[in-house]
């Protein structure tokens, strides 16, 4: 008997410790990994959307409370500045795509309220198929166009989906849609913190 009390208290004992390392090993790490994916998946494709942006957007980016979300959930807003003043935001939404979540930076016009590119930042979908969200021949059709009409045409919007790539279209305007949800609901906050 008092050998498995002793296996209990050891085996506790052990993967309490392996918890604790564990924990402090990701409050370490979490710094390190969000700069990096600022740096090497965020930042370039806010420079592929607006690649004349008069500041960098992800030095002066902010953090929102993210509309709907819990209440520690936050969302990145990275401002695009001209002349000192507000021009366009960008914001990283994700939609369900065939092989799992399709990332998708999009900018956003302040003054109009119009998309001004989206540019595909993650996503597992199949190469050479699914894969094809991320070509210039799908993400330009958003460059230009009203929050509301970029979405797929069977869905009422301005966008042709790619022929064989159904679930990766939709996981792509899916994003923008969330985008777009965020940005009405963080519009007036948005535009005071950057006067």
């Amino acid at each position: 008997m008092m050998e498995i009390v002793r296996m209990i208290v050891v085996l506790s004992a052990i993967t309490g410790l392996a918890g604790f390392v564990l924990s402090g090993l990701k409050v370490w790490t979490s710094p390190i990994i969000e700069e990096q994916v600022l740096t090497y998946v965020q930042k370039p494709a806010i420079q592929q959307v607006f690649f004349d942006a008069a500041n960098d957007p992800i030095a002066d980016r902010k953090k929102f409370a993210k509309p709907g979300g819990g209440p520690n959930e936050e969302l990145l807003v990275f401002p695009v500045m001209k002349n000192g003043k507000l021009q366009a935001i960008a914001m990283e939404g994700a939609g369900k795509g065939y092989g799992g979540d399709v990332n998708v930076i999009v900018g956003i016009d302040t003054t109009t309220d119009k998309v001004v590119g989206i540019s595909i930042t993650t996503h597992k979908e199949t190469p050479g198929i699914g894969s094809r969200v991320a070509e210039p021949s799908f993400t330009k059709q958003f460059k230009g166009r009203l929050l509301e009409k970029a979405k797929l045409k069977k869905e009422g919007g301005d966008i042709d989906a790619i022929s064989g790539a159904t679930y990766s279209s939709i996981g792509a305007t899916e994003a923008v849609k969330q985008v777009a949800g965020w940005y009405a609901a963080l519009k007036d906050s948005i535009k005071t913190t950057w006067q």
